[in-house]
């Protein structure tokens, strides 16, 4: 018995051993994935994000993977304009006209859910494996759309509108839809 019972803490023992021995790092993800979709890539002009999915049908494979890119787009457009928010909070203060930073959160919510139309795929990678399709998507959204967007809501509201144009983050943003309107000249040339 005595023999048992020290073989069972010695089997313990390994299997504990052999258990902390923690998750070995992924190294290769496999040879079908693209190497634009792994890369992590940044631009200073556009919001770029990846998605991948999988269907029976090829194209309802590349519809769900773009969806999900342009939703990932729609986030950090989010983030950016809260940004902008507590930018514009800070230089206004908060106490000083709360209905007036109501109305900017409403701004940049409907920016946000509305803004994306420009923003495209910029590179697409489809694969058979099986009976299904993989596609593996990058989208690209301008910077300066989003920004040309918020821009045009915030003139919507006369009286946000004057209140904001007296602000830095106003220089800032109007530099960036300027900057980006010369971008879309040199792209259409």
């Amino acid at each position: 018995m005595r023999r048992f019972y020290s073989l069972f803490l010695i089997v313990i023992a390994a299997a504990l051993l052999i258990g902390c021995g923690g998750p070995k790092a992924m190294t290769d993800v496999g040879g079908d994935v693209p190497e634009w979709f792994l890369e992590s890539k940044s631009d200073p002009n556009y919001l770029l994000a990846t998605n991948t999915a999988v269907s029976r049908d090829m194209q309802m494979a590349i519809d769900k993977a773009s969806t999900g890119a342009r939703a990932e787009i729609g986030r950090q457009a989010e983030v950016r304009i809260s940004g902008l928010q507590k930018r514009f909070d800070e230089e206004v203060g908060v106490n000083d006209d709360a209905e007036l930073l109501q109305m900017f959160t409403q701004a940049s919510k409907t920016v946000v859910s509305t803004s994306l139309s420009g923003s495209r795929i910029a590179k697409k990678t489809v694969k058979k494996d099986g009976q299904f399709w993989r596609a593996y998507i990058l989208i690209e959204y301008p910077i300066g759309a989003a920004n040309q967007a918020l821009m045009e809501q915030l003139k919507s509201n006369k009286r946000l509108y004057t209140r904001f144009r007296a602000s830095e983050t106003f220089k800032e943003l109007e530099d960036e839809v300027k900057n980006f309107e010369n971008w879309k000249k040199d792209q259409s040339n």
